[in-house]
């Protein structure tokens, strides 16, 4: 049964924009092991990533940011070789433009 006028979330219906990059890096899991890590959109929040480590909503990352470094991050969602992940500390919006300029850089 449907309900008139509802509609189903999609990626498009997100609160908080997100920046596409393309941005090789490493994540450290909470096996202590080191993944190679695909960014495809950041915002100050967070990003979404691919990687084949099975990762789980919950786990605790580092992962390397140009400008940052080290930075702390939660997987709120993992689905097929992608995961969504919420930075721990939000990226403050001085270091966000550069942040993303960098990872845009080839």
């Amino acid at each position: 049964m449907s309900v008139p006028g509802a509609k189903l979330a999609s990626a498009d219906d997100r609160l908080v924009h997100r920046d596409e990059v393309e941005h090789r890096t490493r994540a450290v899991g909470p096996d202590s092991r080191s993944v190679a890590f695909l960014i495809v959109n950041v915002s100050p929040q967070g990003l979404m990533a691919r990687c084949e480590a099975a990762f789980e909503a919950g786990d605790l990352l580092r992962i390397q940011l140009p400008v940052l470094g080290e930075t702390g991050a939660e997987i709120r969602w993992a689905l097929g070789g992608r995961v969504g992940c919420q930075f721990l500390q939000p990226i403050a919006a001085a270091d966000y433009v550069p942040l993303v300029a960098m990872m845009r850089a080839r």
